[in-house]
Formats: structure tokens, sequence, C-alpha cells
């Protein structure tokens, strides 16, 4: 079953709790463009992500990098690390994504040695997983596995799965990439997330440039250039873009009016609000109230 609108703490961690009845992972098909944002916003969580491209193409961000992954092809993308996807050309994306606890992956006694380094390794957010490569070819077979057995439910599809997971960690591991783990890589992407955080708690109030560099005890040069590099925006943009997303669940509630949502959200102006919700969702706020409450009542 897809997430629509899965929640995120203030860190832009995923709070959704990635386990089926009995075994600590989550297997769904995604369509991107059903999300209440039309993308899959930015989020990260403790789980290793694996996703198979079954439609369409899209692009992944993946900390500051962009990927393009085609149907047929995929990602590992590691613990912790800062992603989300959009489809790519109006493709009708559609991806099977796989996550899965790390100390799931294999038994507590080969944990440290084999799963543990992947986690802290800095160089490895992300894997592109390409059918022509083997190993790669191998994932991509488990995951699509995976997604069958959970959906049908045969008898011992448990231990199916977990014999899948050792294969799919088997197979991560041979392509033989060698692991680094840098401190300065570790900071950064903790500073990145102390102020996606501070933004998530005070979105609703006046917010200042300098306020978002002191979270993540940066100056104010050193805060834009952590932003461009890995969000492809200055801090106050963000911080525009994300009081937009979350007016889109309160426009939804039949109740709500534009200016009411507008100062939730912390714009001081319902025009402005208006001026810069057009520009992101290319229709003013009442148009897409009135379309997302047509569209409930036709379901």
């Amino acid at each position: 079953m897809q997430i629509k609108d899965f929640m995120v703490d203030q860190s832009l961690k995923e709070l959704t709790e990635h386990r089926t009845v009995v075994l600590p992972i989550a297997c769904y098909e995604t369509t991107i463009n059903r999300n209440v944002n039309g993308y899959i916003p930015l989020h990260w969580h403790d789980e290793f992500q694996f996703v198979l491209v079954v439609k369409g193409e899209t692009i992944f961000q993946i900390n500051e990098e962009n990927i393009t992954v085609r149907e047929g092809e995929g990602l590992f993308i590691n613990s912790g690390c800062l992603h989300m996807a959009k489809d790519k050309n109006d493709s009708g994306c559609v991806y099977i994504c796989l996550n899965v606890f790390p100390n799931f992956v294999l038994s507590q006694d080969l944990f440290t040695t084999y799963v543990n380094p992947y986690i802290q390794a800095t160089n490895i957010p992300y894997l592109l997983l390409v059918p022509k490569e083997l190993w790669a070819n191998n994932i991509l077979d488990s995951i699509l596995k995976i997604n069958q057995l959970i959906k049908q439910i045969p008898p011992y599809y448990e231990i199916d799965i977990s014999l899948h997971l050792t294969l799919i960690w088997k197979n991560l591991i041979i392509n033989g990439i060698e692991l680094e783990s840098e401190q300065t890589e570790l900071i950064k992407s903790q500073r990145m997330k102390q102020m996606l955080n501070w933004i998530h708690l005070n979105y609703a109030e006046k917010i200042l440039l300098d306020d978002i560099a002191r979270a993540g005890q940066l100056s104010r040069s050193e805060c834009c250039r952590y932003f461009k590099r890995i969000l492809k925006t200055t801090p106050l943009n963000y911080v525009t873009d994300f009081r937009i997303q979350k007016s889109l669940i309160l426009l939804q509630q039949p109740e709500s009016n534009v200016t009411d949502v507008a100062y939730q959200v912390g714009f001081n102006s319902t025009s402005y609000f208006i001026d810069k919700f057009r520009k992101s969702m290319n229709m003013t706020p009442l148009a897409y109230k009135k379309h997302k409450n047509s569209s409930s009542l036709v379901k």
C-alpha cells in the first residue's frame, strides 16, 4: 500500500513504521505523483532503502546529488541519508520501495563485520543498481521477489524474505567498493539536520537567516552554501517552500480558509502567500482547495 502523506519529524526523519506484522521491513509500490505534494518530499530514516523502478523514470536527490533512475534500474540509499524523488518528464513513475532495518539484514554475529561499516561509510550515500551489472541485477531480482512474497504471503514467506535480504546484502558487498568514513562529512550531515530541525519547529514564526545559521553553528555565508550545495536553494526559499507544503494539508480541511492557513504556516500576508503558492503549485490556494474538495466528493 502506497504511503501518500508520510509523516516526518522536525529534522525530516520519517516517522512511518517500516515493518510488516512480523518483520522489521516495509515493501510497497509508490506512484510518485499520487503523493499529496506531487513528489516525495525530502526526508531520511535509519532504515536502508532499496528501490526498483517498474514504470517510467524518476530523479532522486540524495544528499547533494541528483540521480536519474530509469525503468528496470534501482537504488540503494544508505541509512540516515537525506533523499527525495520527483517524476521525470511526467512519466507516471512507479517504483517498489523496500525499507529494512540494518540490524535485520544479517544476524547480530555478522552485523559488526559486514553491515555497520556500510552505515558508517560517508562515501556511499547511495549505489545505482543497473541490471547489466550481475551483482546489481541480483539485488533487483530479490527486491521484486520480496514484493511478491509480501503480496502473496505463501507458507514460510518470512524465511524466504530473510534469505533474499541475505542475498541482497551479499551482492551489495561483492561489488568491491572500498569504504571510507570522513568526520567532516558526518559533521556536515548533522549540521544540515540541525538547521532543518529548527526550521520545522519554528516555520510558523518569523524566521531570519541568522536564526537558521545559528541552529547549525555556522556563519550566514556558510549556512547559505550548505543549502545551495545540498538542497539547491537558499535557506529562506526553503522556508517558503516548506510553509507551502504544510499549507497543502490545511487547505484540504473543509472548514479552512486561505487567510487563516496563510497565517498558520507563517506568512504575514495573504497576498504574498497566494503569490508564492501560485508559483509553486501553478494554481491559487483557493483553486487547490476546490480541486481537492471536489476530488474527495467524487471518491
